[in-house]
């Protein structure tokens, strides 16, 4: 039976949950409605939402695959689907070393200077702490 890729319901909340706690993501604004999930036989193996701040900017966020699962297109999945149902601009946060993958997307990196402004806010302090995780985070955004 193949990945089915499906909007979250209310029981996936706690397997969200733990699943963005396990992967180190943001934790904030972690609500099943926003997300769709990766389902096989019945276990949740992928999550992915779209996030709307309050200056009206969108993200691609809380992206996470099961560990024994990375790798085999139920990332790439989840994302289509996402932007199939956000015919608009997005945005996201990755490490930097991630930026080729979300290109193939269609996003592209962006200067400080173009960073709407939840990004402006947010992304200085994220990457005063994000030397000690050996990394350095990024905005992209992808218009429709």
């Amino acid at each position: 039976m193949p990945v089915t890729i499906r909007p979250a319901t209310a029981a996936d909340q706690p397997t969200i949950v733990r699943m963005v706690r396990q992967a180190q993501l943001n934790p904030m604004d972690v609500r099943w409605f926003h997300f769709v999930v990766a389902e096989d036989g019945g276990s949740v193996v992928g999550i992915g939402q779209v996030k709307q701040h309050g200056d009206g900017s969108r993200e691609l966020a809380s992206m996470a695959v099961v560990a024994d699962r990375q790798g085999q297109g139920i990332g790439t999945s989840i994302i289509q689907t996402l932007l199939a149902r956000e015919p608009r601009v997005l945005h996201l946060t990755c490490r930097r070393e991630l930026q080729g993958y979300y290109e193939r997307f269609g996003f592209r990196r962006l200067e400080r200077a173009d960073y709407p402004p939840y990004f402006r806010r947010v992304i200085p302090i994220v990457n005063l702490m994000a030397p000690l995780m050996g990394t350095r985070i990024i905005v992209m955004r992808r218009d429709p």
